[in-house]
C-alpha cells in the first residue's frame, strides 16, 4: 500500500485551505494502512466516516471563504462538493456492503477523490482567493 505524501504541488497556497487538505491527507492515509494492518472493522469505519466528515466540514469551510470574498464561480465549485460528497457516500455504502473489503481500485479511487478536486478545482481557488485576500 502507497501512500498520500503532502508535497507543494497539493497546495493552493491558502494556508487555511492547505491545512485542512493536510488533515484530510492524513485521516486517507490512516484509513489506508488501517486496511492494510488488518485493524478492526469497527475501526476502519470509523476512520472513513471521519474521512467523509472531515471532508464535509472542509468542503463548508472553503464555501464560506467563497461567500466572503465572492468567488465568481461559486456555484459550480459548490456543485462539484455536492457531487462529491454522493460520490464518497455511495463508496462508504459499497464498502459496508462489502464488509470492509478495499481492492487496488478502491484504493485509488480514494486517492483520486481526494486529490483531482484539490489539484484542478482548488487551485483555481486558491489562486483567485491569493489576489482578494
Amino acid at each position: 500500500m502507497r501512500e498520500l505524501v503532502w508535497d507543494k504541488t497539493l497546495s493552493v497556497t491558502v494556508d487555511e485551505i492547505d491545512e485542512d487538505h493536510r488533515r484530510l491527507v492524513e485521516l486517507l492515509n490512516l484509513f489506508n494502512r488501517s486496511v492494510a494492518e488488518d485493524e478492526s472493522p469497527e475501526y476502519r469505519e470509523a476512520l472513513l466516516e471521519e474521512l467523509i466528515a472531515c471532508t464535509i466540514w472542509h468542503f463548508r469551510h472553503e464555501e464560506r471563504l467563497m461567500l466572503k470574498y465572492n468567488y465568481p464561480k461559486f456555484a459550480g465549485h459548490k456543485a462539484e462538493h455536492r457531487e462529491l460528497i454522493e460520490s464518497a457516500s455511495a463508496f462508504q455504502q459499497k464498502y459496508l456492503q462489502e464488509g470492509g473489503k478495499m481492492s487496488e481500485g478502491d484504493f485509488e479511487y480514494l486517492e483520486h477523490w481526494l486529490t483531482e478536486h484539490s489539484l484542478v478545482v482548488d487551485m483555481k481557488l486558491g489562486e483567485w482567493l491569493t489576489g482578494v485576500m
